[in-house]
């Protein structure tokens, strides 16, 4: 987990999502459930794939996940996303979560984690990704 972090951090990619961390998505002591934060990434990371597929895509698989650093209730959370590979069908996106604790002000990442995506068409079929 040292590996992420970095000396004076700042988000990498482009901003997919902003949402703040409720009471109903956390557990009795006021930490956010991991799983709902992995599922908002998936959000932020298919919205961005989306866009690089011109159209529908799926998620193939999560690598790397780790979580930095536990998140409250009320934090404010960014999501960053940036592609990292692009194949025939597929793209390889970087997903990180960065929080700004209301409480604190303190700027800090959360977790990162590099999804794949497949672009698909209407029959769920894989199709090839558009070259740019």
């Amino acid at each position: 987990m040292i590996e992420l972090e970095q000396e004076d951090p700042i988000p990498q990619g482009d901003l997919a999502l902003q949402i703040t961390a409720l009471p109903r998505e956390a557990n009795g002591f006021g930490d956010i459930y991991g799983g709902w934060l992995v599922s908002q990434m998936d959000l932020a990371g298919t919205a961005m794939a989306s866009k690089v597929a011109g159209g529908r895509v799926a998620t193939v698989s999560i690598d790397r996940m780790a979580f930095l650093v536990p998140v409250a209730v009320g934090a404010q959370l960014s999501f960053y996303t940036h592609t990292e590979e692009i194949g025939r069908s597929s793209m390889r996106m970087m997903v990180e979560v960065w929080s700004d604790d209301p409480l604190t002000s303190e700027w800090r990442k959360v977790t990162e984690a590099a999804f794949v995506f497949v672009a698909i068409d209407g029959s769920g079929r894989t199709r090839s990704v558009p070259r740019r």
